[in-house]
């Protein structure tokens, strides 16, 4: 199984990097799945159901989201109506949405996909992701699933490492997502699964986050002074993390960063052998 994981798409520049660059990729990489995080889309805040529909016919297969999730209120019937929109799988019962999935790749083969939110230092409210996971990997035993992948949309860094070595070699992969930055520590981890603590965002990178500098900027600096954030619209660094898999034991064999264009230095994984 070969998977590509995008990183937090955050406005107009985030969407149109994707859709340049998402179809070579799939091309080049022979990518059979492809998930991408959304919550950041639509101006910078939320996903409308517009731009969600432009992301699943650019070639993405799975939306996960996170704490922008319900933003953007009419996104709620297409998040009870389109199973391949995900929200964290531990906000408490009775949340719209559904926080995990499984689905058809393109090879054929099925995939888990289940997101979490983080606690530490976020949204101290939500249910147990560890617990949580768990719940949801115990439904799937009996599912003939080839790849799972965990997304932790969590601020704590050592929150999405714990998350990491505790589903070590019982999912494909565990990712980061939240934070914006890309983390360096690309990895197969001990038991075989596949981690980085952030992908990034894919938006553009002179910026605070994605947000203009100046708004942001003025935050820190001006008391009681609160400009409107909006997204910073220079070219986009468009930024994922590409998994290859064994799908007899679900468990990573290859896992590498992806960065194109914008102000980051380019990362760009060999073509896989078919």
């Amino acid at each position: 199984m070969r998977t590509l994981i995008i990183g937090d798409i955050v406005g107009r520049t985030g969407r149109n990097a994707v859709f340049e660059h998402l179809p070579g990729l799939i091309d080049r990489l022979s990518l059979d799945f492809v998930i991408a995080n959304g919550e950041n889309a639509t101006h910078g805040f939320g996903l409308s159901p517009e731009h969600a529909t432009a992301l699943l016919g650019a070639g993405v297969d799975c939306i996960i989201l996170g704490n922008h999730s319900f933003d953007r209120k009419e996104i709620i019937p297409m998040m009870e109506s389109d199973d391949r929109i995900l929200r964290p799988l531990n906000y408490p019962a009775g949340t719209p949405g559904r926080g995990h999935g499984v689905f058809t790749a393109r090879n054929g083969l099925r995939v888990g996909v289940a997101q979490t939110i983080g606690r530490l230092f976020m949204n101290p409210d939500a249910d147990n992701p560890f617990l949580g996971v768990d719940e949801v990997l115990a439904g799937w035993a009996e599912e003939p699933l080839a790849a799972v992948y965990v997304d932790s949309h969590a601020e704590a860094t050592s929150e999405k490492m714990a998350l990491g070595h505790y589903l070590d070699g019982r999912v494909t992969a565990v990712e980061g997502t939240h934070t914006h930055v890309p983390t360096a520590d690309v990895q197969i981890l001990p038991g075989g699964t596949a981690f980085q603590t952030d992908i990034g965002m894919t938006g553009d990178y002179d910026s605070v986050i994605g947000m203009t500098k100046e708004s942001s900027i003025q935050r820190f600096t001006q008391v009681g002074e609160r400009s409107k954030f909006g997204p910073a619209e220079g070219e986009a660094t468009f930024c994922a993390l590409f998994v290859e898999s064994d799908d007899a034991t679900r468990l990573a064999v290859r896992a590498e960063p992806v960065r194109l264009g914008g102000r980051l230095s380019a990362a760009l994984p060999e073509p896989t052998a078919a």
